[in-house]
């Protein structure tokens, strides 16, 4: 519908009448000129007519307007929700009453809205253009904050006004916030050390101590309205709900801390391991979730609790050692599910992580004696030697040059893996760290065997894997397989120097993570013909890398009075080796409970991460930006080659790590 008309319009009929009047003056004048008159009349009249018809349907927009005017304020006035407006940098310019009611002041024009209302940031709202909804909690009743722009045009200059519409979410935020908490979790609670605890008391308070024990797991988890069955005598199902676990993750599962402390007679201390499942599974999901959730807590040494949270895990305690396991059963059946697994492969491939130590060697020597006892063709997968392992290398071409020719290339071994072959992870079990990580892709047979505390990354699905915190290294767990393996072990004096040496790395010289086996290890490779002299030998070192370990440890910082960082700034292909000596040479101060050092290699920064084991953990340290390891000896990688930033990423973790060891106590 048009609003304004006009005399164009009409023009067709003009036209029209135009043709009839020249007609008429040609045939009948007299009409043509009276036709001419009442034309010239009719244009009049449309023309007045056209006019006021205009100045009427602009009266009628002007009303219009000005109703519509008044209906826009009124309804914005009596608006049943919060509304406020604010300029550009979220002053407030107007409010209705439901606003002002939200909050204890009475007057609050002229304020900012940004210090009302702390979610709200104007400048990312006008950058967005008022295309955002912004959840807020206002006087614990929540909203969903709508906005709109507006621009301001006036002689003091353009600007912008935002009008904010605040919708009451409180019943949806509390029903999803009581759905939630009422989710169903599920968790396993394992006494680690259940058998070594209980033996250590005396007989007739054995059956006090267990039932100290349900008494204590059943108390605690009732307190926070869980479900507690005993499935097994060291064994507990917990199903509880999501409030409940996050009152317990705020204690950080002080339950291990009860068990340890927990005396009747027993000498060793009782600890625990507890697997919880994430939020938002079935009860099958989150059981078997749980259990996954416990082996990871039991493969990282016990005495802890470990929570899977979206694809993630949160680590709760494991602060003390992992208690040595003084049965060898499974070390015997491990060693002959190994030894069959082997028997059914056409050959076998034996990777240790990138820049291999002593140990990740030693052991990938042991694992091939292993093969090559059971007549099968075996290699070890290594592109290039380091400082740390130069001098065994050099050896093993000097005196076992059959064993020399099994190192192979990445190169060679992706082009000649086979999906039948067997694949041998020593010393690591995060594929990231594997010599050759797209070796895993090539074969579904992955055997993995470390001493590693166990990570937040691990192979999946490897067929074997024997991941045993309590082992001084890699090397003892490869020796007492070889022991179950076979009659005889047909060591050569090399493989048993080699595999001695990785001992020895790994236990400082037997003074660190020793225990009754590592001793038992060790005579065994002596009577197979280690030679300690020999073995020392390969740790020793040239001129320059002394003087590299002197100039880091003259550079060392201290930081919160206990802990020692330092960094080895030079370019130089043994600098992992020479941090990795540094920060063992930095406990040997007096003060020092750990230490911490960085340097460059291969485009990464590495750290290598030292401690007494008694005051603090250097695998919960390091940990927290992407490494691992045990208590006392862990290392980490970043991806960087700034030594200043790793510095603070591994300061800002060292600061986390006491805050959250602070809280627990």
């Amino acid at each position: 519908m048009k609003n304004n008309y006009k005399l164009k319009d009409f023009l067709p009929f003009f036209i029209f009448g135009i043709i009839l009047v020249v007609a008429l003056i040609f045939t009948r004048p007299v009409l043509g000129l009276l036709g001419i008159l009442g034309l010239a009349y009719v244009a009049f009249l449309a023309y007045n007519k056209i006019n006021r018809k205009n100045e009427e349907n602009l009266k009628n927009l002007e009303n219009l307007n000005e109703r519509f005017d008044s209906l826009t304020k009124q309804a914005i006035f009596d608006m049943p929700f919060p509304l406020v407006v604010t300029d550009e940098k979220a002053k407030i310019l107007w409010y209705n009453t439901p606003f002002i009611n939200l909050f204890n002041e009475s007057n609050v024009l002229e304020g900012d809205l940004e210090n009302l209302i702390g979610d709200i940031d104007i400048s990312n709202i006008l950058n967005s253009e008022g295309q955002r909804t912004i959840p807020v909690e206002v006087n614990k009743r929540f909203f969903n904050i709508y906005t709109n722009i507006v621009e301001n045009k006036s002689e003091k200059g353009d600007g912008k006004s935002v009008l904010f519409y605040l919708v009451d979410n409180t019943a949806y935020q509390n029903l999803k916030d009581k759905y939630t908490d009422e989710f169903a979790i599920v968790a396993k609670v394992e006494v680690d050390n259940f058998d070594e605890a209980i033996s250590s008391a005396p007989s007739e308070i054995r059956p006090l101590l267990i039932a100290e024990i349900d008494s204590t797991i059943s108390q605690y988890f009732e307190e926070y309205d869980a479900l507690v069955r005993k499935s097994d005598e060291d064994l507990y199902l917990v199903v509880m709900n999501f409030k409940s676990l996050r009152a317990i993750k705020e204690k950080r599962f002080d339950i291990l801390d009860d068990l340890r402390d927990l005396n009747k007679g027993n000498s060793i201390p009782i600890t625990l391991s507890i697997g919880v499942s994430s939020f938002g599974l079935n009860f099958k999901d989150a059981y078997i979730e749980s259990d996954s959730s416990l082996d990871l807590a039991l493969g990282r040494g016990g005495d802890q609790a470990v929570v899977k949270v979206d694809d993630n895990y949160e680590f709760f305690g494991g602060k003390s050692k992992a208690m040595e396991k003084r049965n060898k059963v499974k070390a015997r059946v491990i060693g002959e599910a190994l030894k069959q697994l082997i028997d059914r492969s056409e050959n076998v491939y034996i990777m240790g992580h990138k820049n291999p130590d002593m140990d990740a060697i030693g052991a990938a020597i042991g694992c091939l004696r292993a093969t090559l006892n059971r007549n099968k063709e075996g290699f070890i997968v290594l592109e290039k030697s380091n400082p740390s392992i130069d001098n065994l290398i050099d050896r093993m071409k000097e005196e076992e040059a059959e064993t020399y020719e099994k190192l192979i290339s990445r190169e060679t071994a992706l082009s000649n893996i086979k999906h039948s072959s067997l694949l041998i992870l020593v010393d690591n079990h995060k594929p990231s760290f594997t010599e050759c990580p797209d070796l895993l892709e090539k074969t579904n047979q992955i055997v993995v065997i470390d001493h590693h505390r166990r990570g937040k990354e691990f192979v999946d699905n490897p067929v074997l894997q024997y991941v045993e915190p309590y082992a001084s290294s890699t090397c003892e767990l490869i020796t007492e397989m070889l022991t179950y393996m076979s009659n005889d072990l047909n060591l050569t004096h090399f493989e048993a120097d080699a595999l001695m040496s990785g001992i020895v790395v790994d236990t400082k010289n037997f003074s660190f993570q020793t225990g009754v086996r590592t001793f038992e290890a060790a005579s065994i490779l002596k009577r197979a013909g280690a030679n300690m002299l020999k073995v020392k030998a390969l740790f020793q070192d040239d001129l320059d890398t002394m003087v590299y370990r002197a100039e880091v440890i003259h550079n060392t910082k201290m930081i919160h009075d206990n802990i020692a960082v330092s960094r080895f700034d030079k370019e130089a292909n043994n600098s992992v080796l020479v941090a990795a000596q540094a920060a063992d040479a930095l406990l040997d101060i007096n003060g020092i409970d750990a230490s911490f050092v960085l340097t460059i290699n291969d485009g990464k920064v590495h750290i290598s991460g030292r401690s007494r084991g008694e005051v603090v953990s250097v695998q919960l340290i390091l940990e927290k930006i992407g490494g691992g390891g045990h208590l006392n000896m862990a290392g980490a990688q970043l991806d960087t080659t700034n030594l200043d930033e790793a510095e603070k990423i591994l300061i800002n973790a060292i600061d986390e790590y006491l805050i959250d060891n602070k809280s627990e106590e």
